[in-house]
């Protein structure tokens, strides 16, 4: 499975570990993702969804059911 917020669309980017002597290598920045349930009082049941500390956070703002059906409009099923 991809290492994607489902709610944000973060996604992992790159960028370069910087050594001491100032040597640059490749590496990735990873989100913050948790996988976490949520219950849908509308639906009266447990969603699982893997999300970021952002996603998490636009989830209390919006409320859990304004967030799904905005999902659900743009095709992602849940």
């Amino acid at each position: 499975m991809a290492r994607v917020c489902q709610i944000t669309g973060k996604s992992p980017i790159s960028g370069n570990s910087i050594s001491h002597s100032n040597i640059k290598t490749k590496r990735r920045f990873l989100p913050n993702l948790q996988t976490k349930r949520f219950f849908l009082a509308e639906e009266d049941k447990w969603i699982t969804l893997k999300v970021s500390s952002e996603g998490i956070r636009t989830i209390n703002k919006n409320g859990l059911y304004s967030v799904v059906k905005k999902l659900r409009a743009e095709g992602t099923k849940i």
